[in-house]
């Protein structure tokens, strides 16, 4: 990642906190699923394509839920575009019988995202790749509270025999250098406390690049989310397992 932020994407971000920086909440499993940015239907199989049975294929696949806010559900690009989509694909050309489920809600906080963890293990995940917090740093709140948020989610999914891939988030520099710094190390801290893989930087090679990001100097083109999924197959790789 490049430290140095430019103004005018710096800029494009703080707007965007205020549009899409509220927390939305969720619905209680027995409610529809939330739906993410595009008002599409969230935690659908990303297997599916056009005049092709997967339904019964994919109930039988071990799932990966990508579990995060705007980055996760594909703010700005199409769906097949969105990095979950993206990352079924390349499981798939590697020859692994995964099935991805897009679980990311545009504006989700830790404190959403702790709310939705009992929906998010109604897919019955192997794997969860874990994607929040950017929100509340652009926020600026607390972070021993988004810590903790961070720290039940894991609890919860731990508990129920679930793998979680952690995805590391880092925050411009004007925020300060105190909570930028304690805001980076948060992330470091839960992996070595409950053992978990760790991206460090799930942005890195894509943030501040204006060939990479939508015109908000934020989100990721469809080329950005084919990096970030490029990095993140590296990581994510040694979790799998071969089909049997």
């Amino acid at each position: 990642m490049r430290r140095s932020w430019i103004l005018a994407p710096l800029v494009c971000w703080l707007c965007l906190v205020a549009l899409y920086g509220c927390d939305r909440g969720s619905a209680p499993s027995s409610s529809p699923p939330p739906r993410d940015g595009f008002g599409q239907r969230l935690g659908t199989d990303v297997t599916a394509r056009p005049g092709r049975a997967t339904a019964s294929v994919a109930a039988e696949r071990p799932r990966i839920v990508a579990f995060g806010n705007s980055l996760t559900a594909g703010l700005g690009v199409a769906q097949e575009e969105s990095y979950p989509a993206q990352l079924q694909r390349k499981l798939e050309e590697a020859g692994y019988s995964y099935r991805v489920v897009n679980a990311g809600v545009s504006g989700e906080t830790t404190a959403g995202g702790l709310r939705r963890v009992a929906w998010v293990l109604n897919s019955k995940p192997s794997i969860v790749i874990l994607e929040l917090g950017g929100n509340d740093g652009l926020r600026g709140l607390s972070l021993p509270e988004t810590k903790a948020n961070l720290e039940r989610i894991i609890q919860q999914l731990q508990q129920a025999s679930v793998t979680v891939l952690l995805a590391g988030m880092k925050l411009p520099p004007n925020y300060g250098k105190d909570y930028t710094a304690g805001f980076e190390e948060l992330y470091r801290s839960l992996a070595k406390q409950y053992h978990l893989t760790l991206i460090p930087f799930f942005l890195d090679g894509v943030a501040g690049s204006s060939s990479l990001n939508q015109a908000d100097g934020i989100h990721p083109t469809g080329e950005g989310y084919h990096l970030i999924v490029e990095s993140l197959f590296a990581t994510l790789e040694p979790l799998l397992k071969p089909n049997r």
